[in-house]
């Protein structure tokens, strides 16, 4: 075999042996656990509200919540490489993450003046 077909054959290898480890280990858990059906465990349960009556409606708010999360989240997850990197961006990208950091700042404006931003 070349050197070439030799390295898919170790890589095969270690994806065959995880998979066995994986399997052992669910294998052994399975044996140890207890086993207790119980009715309860298999009822639907979502946010903390019980499936009674079919369908529940959430409020709103939950989900504006959500939506503001993840819009700072993702903020977060450009500006921390921008931070790492702000030597070799230079003027242009410090005023390009001043406008990009300004337009979520008006964004953030608009949800605390339409007051979305208060829980009770």
């Amino acid at each position: 075999m070349t050197r070439y077909y030799q390295s898919y054959i170790t890589v095969a290898v270690f994806v065959g042996a995880a998979f066995f480890m994986v399997a052992a280990m669910l294998g052994v858990g399975r044996l140890i656990r207890p086993t207790r059906p119980q009715a309860d465990k298999y009822v639907t349960y979502e946010s903390g509200v019980d499936p009674i009556g079919g369908w529940g409606q959430a409020h709103i708010r939950y989900y504006i919540y959500a939506l503001l999360f993840v819009i700072f989240d993702v903020e977060a997850i450009f500006i921390f490489p921008w931070a790492v990197n702000l030597e070799s961006f230079g003027t242009f990208g410090l005023i390009e993450m001043l406008v990009f950091i300004a337009i979520l700042a008006v964004g953030l404006l608009y949800a605390w003046r339409k007051r979305v931003l208060r829980w009770a």
